[in-house]
């Protein structure tokens, strides 16, 4: 029996303690003295419980998704905040919020890790906390921002071999990473409406001006929403591609890369559908998310994305499974084997 898995789940809902430590901790970047202690926050497993059931569960049951790979709110990481001490205690904390709800149910939710960045800071920093989440959490992927200063672009292209230490530890594990920025702090960029999609457009078009895959063969990446503008304009990375004298895209970045389907209104995902290979396609939702609210024109939310894809005429039955599981499970081989040791 198949199985819905929404690729692209964050904890927006997490209990107020957590955002209320969150401040004191930022507070505390100027004024040692307001620093928190880790101690000092306190959430129990029945105000993890109630954020989840009222929340995501309710709605995940609603609109028919079985399993969501839930990962740390993207806006809060935040890693152009502080230092990589400030990043480094903030991550541990809000992955192992993430690991407690998989505990509370194991059915519905499985962790993907954030990593503690922080601007300028050598990648290699990252390893120990990604390893725990992997090692002790059953993290299946990881979320790698390539912007850490939050809108300005200081860190090198994703192709550039001062990221390698990060993908050298995704091979060894096989684990993907999805490539998602955090908040925008540049008044210029809108953080969900032009600094997540303008991102995902820029890391689409670093790999394919570099070769990356050449030295990392079985690295994958998932770029949410949609591929930003990329499905959009895919004639132009085609032949910006031919003007490199680079290969063909499927070949050059398509057997690495992946698309979600994070795309609110039924012509987009048509699109998607229409211009990406249906393999390279992971339904994904990112519920409770950056578009919270009922399209007028249908009387449904924004980001119920499964009834887009269950409208789709363009997609098969075949299609629509590798959408909602098949294709997920290869790209997260680590999810995999936990669903076949589940007898899944």
């Amino acid at each position: 029996m198949s199985i819905i898995i929404d690729c692209h789940g964050h904890y927006t809902t997490a209990p107020k303690q957590l955002e209320e430590w969150r401040n004191r901790q930022v507070a505390g970047i100027k004024d040692p003295s307001q620093m928190p202690k880790l101690s000092e926050l306190k959430i129990a497993d029945d105000d993890i419980r109630e954020s989840i059931v009222n929340n995501q569960l309710r709605l995940m049951k609603e609109r028919g998704n079985d399993m969501t790979l839930f990962s740390p709110r993207a806006s809060f990481m935040a890693h152009h905040i502080g230092d990589f001490e400030v990043s480094s205690t903030w991550a541990a904390i809000c992955n192992e919020l993430c690991h407690r709800v998989a505990q509370l149910f194991p059915e519905h939710f499985v962790p993907v890790a954030m990593l503690p960045q922080s601007p300028g800071v050598d990648p290699r920093t990252c390893i120990p906390e990604m390893e725990k989440c992997i090692r002790d959490y059953g993290a299946v992927g990881i979320n790698l921002n390539p912007d850490p200063s939050g809108g300005h672009w200081k860190e090198p292209p994703l192709t550039d071999k001062w990221w390698y230490p990060i993908y050298e530890k995704m091979v060894e594990h096989d684990v993907p990473a999805m490539i998602h920025v955090s908040t925008s702090c540049n008044a210029c960029f809108h953080t969900t409406g032009a600094h997540y999609i303008n991102a995902d457009t820029t890391a689409f078009m670093q790999l394919i001006q570099g070769d990356l895959f050449k030295d990392f063969p079985t690295l994958r990446f998932i770029v949410p929403h949609g591929g930003g503008a990329v499905p959009y304009h895919w004639g132009r990375y085609r032949g910006l591609a031919q003007e490199m004298k680079k290969p063909l895209l499927d070949t050059h970045v398509m057997n690495n890369v992946f698309f979600d389907t994070c795309v609110y209104h039924q012509p987009g995902i048509d699109l998607l559908n229409t211009v990406i290979p249906v393999k390279n396609v992971l339904f994904a939702s990112e519920m409770i998310g950056a578009v919270r609210g009922i399209d007028p024109t249908t009387g449904n939310y924004y980001d119920d994305t499964k009834r887009y894809i269950d409208a789709s005429t363009i997609l098969t039955p075949e299609d629509k499974h590798a959408i909602f599981e098949a294709n997920t499970r290869r790209v997260f081989p680590r999810l995999d084997t936990l669903l076949k040791k589940r007898g899944k």
